[in-house]
């Protein structure tokens, strides 16, 4: 799978996309990804990508010429041309695993007050949010984005059941986990988790996972 990635602040993904998870399914060849400088797309000695919004209004906005540039060089036959941004269609896990089955996707980072509507119209084919905040930039949302998405692609996750009892997976949250030393500072593991009783366990965890749902988002439970 490839990832395009167009932001103003390559530099804020570095880190991210070499580190852990991504960064051996990268080395691994399951994945590859390209952090591109929006401002290589532009023509003129102060590489402007922004302008004042027709209409008034604080800030400024994206503009098309370096944007609609970018995208038409980089894009391939097929491919999902995505625009991250607060407005756009929430991300869930259903989503991330659409995402994860394209071949390649294109993923615009906006800043400022948000880019030319002519852009969304034209050259984008899907806007995502991660929640209902402002960042300080999309850059920070494709990374989320990037991060859910692979999670789903065969071979990035080291144990592939990791999948399947994560949060949200059963529309449920996630439960409790223990490990060694069974107790420390007299708080000891359950003991249910101790018996080696595997159907046990798996009902002492789905009653975990209906108690922190209910409590903490019984939206889901719907």
């Amino acid at each position: 799978m490839r990832i395009d990635v167009l932001t103003l602040f390559p530099p804020m993904l570095d880190g991210f996309l070499s580190e852990s998870m991504l960064g051996r399914a990268q080395a691994a060849k399951l994945l590859e990804i390209k952090v591109h400088n929006l401002r290589d797309w532009t023509k003129d000695k102060h590489n402007t990508t922004d302008d004042r919004p027709f209409g008034g209004g604080a800030g400024m906005v994206l503009k098309c010429e370096p944007v609609f540039a970018a995208i038409e060089e980089l894009q391939t036959p097929g491919c999902r041309r995505i625009y991250l941004t607060p407005d756009g269609t929430p991300l869930s896990p259903a989503l991330a695993l659409e995402l994860s089955q394209q071949q390649h996707l294109v993923l615009l980072s906006g800043h400022y007050e948000g880019i030319d509507q002519r852009i969304r119209e034209k050259v984008i084919d899907q806007e995502v949010s991660i929640g209902d905040y402002v960042l300080t930039n999309g850059t920070l949302a494709a990374a989320v984005l990037i991060d859910a998405l692979a999670r789903f692609i065969p071979g990035v996750l080291g144990e592939e059941k990791s999948l399947t009892t994560e949060s949200f997976t059963s529309k449920l949250l996630d439960f409790p986990q223990y490990t060694r030393p069974a107790v420390y500072r007299d708080m000891s593991v359950p003991e249910v988790l101790l018996s080696g009783n595997h159907g046990e366990i798996e009902k002492w965890r789905h009653a975990k996972q209906v108690e922190k749902t209910s409590s903490v988002r019984p939206d889901l439970l719907k």
